[in-house]
């Protein structure tokens, strides 16, 4: 390029020159303005060889880059999630879940009875009822877990201990449950209308057992059933071969505001020990008493049986259920006795906008629509039950109890409940005679329960 330039640069200067340059030689004055001519266009050469370098050698600019808007930023789901039922839930997002649980019940309650029959052992007592803690969760690929004790009372006694899979209407447990009897053992101690079950769970010996189970829920039907061995304490007993399966179907239909609840249970055992004995007993509602005023004492027997049905109704704030069940002691060479026990029940929620709940064939949490917490009052709720059972037949005399109760239940926030109860126990054919040796007599039981769960 550089050389174009000098040509076109020296061709413009000969061009300017006289036309008659070329015919004569030139005079001394014009040699000197071409040689000055040519200085100047020398040194504008070398001028424009600089800048030509400048150019060359200088980065290109680069255009600027078109503007694109930003993208709205994207929220990821958190690896874990903690939540609050009562205490902090932890779950991940492939499934897995914690959860820490546990309930305290502080009782103080007594039975006055007629002079001789309980002394300073019926008089008023306070007692840890229960002291529960433990921990239930999920693992992935649909198995559920709990493993939970007692600890009142200064022991350690296992409660739920169970592995669960399944994850459909259809699921199978393996562990230490209850076995599937009657609606207020289902219904759990703290979700109960009073502060002890009804007489008849505690003289059939209802507890938790070892087994494997199923069960089916789906829609308005559950179906429920297993084998089981014992309770896990019992079993450290190397005699104890005892089996037993048991099944429960319940039939739940909710018609607009109303819930149903129709079911029935069954029950076989085998002791499965010839030297093996039963009885069947229970204490005038209170349990700070280890006084039983009904007691049939120990019957040689090869095994049990029983049968349940059970009803109940919610509608709005209103209540009402009932069971009945039949207990018969298989002695052999001997006439099996069958006993009987069984309640009916009431009960009203009276602060408005309040319901007893029912979960799962069973009641559930009374949960306060205006807690204390949000300024009200909570929830409150009274209950009325007749309670019956009777330990006489095929000869056997253990007595027949019959109470009374009335109670009050005041929920101040979800997971605190105080319970006040009150009974009057009608016994006939009682295990303890009174001091002046009469075995048909009456009593007051009275207990006020505080609880908090989580």
């Amino acid at each position: 390029m550089r050389p174009f330039l000098i040509a076109a640069l020296l061709g413009t200067t000969m061009l300017s020159l006289p036309g008659t340059a070329h015919a004569q030689a030139m005079t001394a004055d014009e040699a000197a303005a071409l040689r000055a001519e040519l200085a100047t266009l020398k040194a504008q050469v070398q001028t424009l060889e600089t800048r030509l370098d400048a150019a060359t050698l200088a980065p290109p600019v680069a255009a600027p880059a078109p503007t694109v808007p930003a993208a709205p930023p994207v929220t990821a789901k958190p690896a874990t999630e903690i939540s609050w039922k009562g205490a902090p839930e932890i779950k991940t997002a492939d499934g897995w879940s914690f959860k820490p649980r546990g309930r305290v019940q502080v009782d103080v309650a007594g039975v006055d009875t007629p002079a001789g029959v309980t002394g300073a052992r019926g008089g008023m007592k306070t007692e840890f009822r229960r002291v529960y803690l433990g921990v239930d969760g999920k693992i992935p690929g649909g198995v559920s877990y709990r493993v939970e004790a007692d600890i009142a009372n200064s022991s350690v006694e296992l409660t739920d201990v169970y592995f669960t899979y399944g994850t459909g209407p259809l699921s199978v447990t393996v562990g230490q449950i209850k076995p599937f009897w009657s609606l207020d053992e289902m219904t759990s101690d703290l979700f109960t209308s009073f502060m002890e079950r009804a007489a008849f769970a505690q003289a059939f010996g209802f507890e938790r057992k070892v087994g494997l189970s199923a069960q089916y829920k789906g829609g308005d039907l559950l179906v429920q059933a297993g084998v089981f061995g014992d309770n896990a304490n019992d079993l450290l007993d190397d005699s104890n071969n005892s089996i037993g399966a048991d099944g429960r179907i319940v039939w739940m239909p909710k018609l607009g505001n109303t819930q149903l609840h129709l079911g029935g249970s069954v029950h076989w055992r085998d002791f499965n020990d010839p030297a093996a004995t039963i009885r069947y007993r229970a204490r005038p509602f209170a349990h700070t008493t280890d006084v039983r005023l009904v007691d049939t004492r120990l019957l040689d027997a090869s095994g049990e049986r029983g049968m349940g049905v059970e009803a109940a109704v919610i509608s709005g704030p209103f209540h009402a259920a009932g069971e009945g069940f039949w207990q018969t002691a298989k002695r052999p060479g001997l006439a099996d006795p069958t006993f009987f026990g069984g309640y009916a029940e009431v009960g009203m929620v009276l602060t408005p906008g309040d319901a007893r709940g029912y979960k799962d064939g069973g009641f559930d949490r009374l949960k306060p629509s205006k807690p204390i917490t949000e300024g009200g009052i909570g929830a409150f709720e009274v209950n009325a039950r007749y309670d019956h059972l009777d330990l006489n037949d095929a000869g056997i005399i253990g007595g027949r109890q019959r109470t009374m109760l009335v109670g009050l239940v005041w929920a101040p926030i979800d997971y605190i409940r105080l319970t006040a109860n009150y009974g009057r126990v009608k016994i006939t054919d009682a295990a303890i005679a009174t001091a002046t040796g009469d075995r048909d007599y009456s009593a007051d039981t009275f207990g006020l329960r505080t609880q908090i769960d989580f």
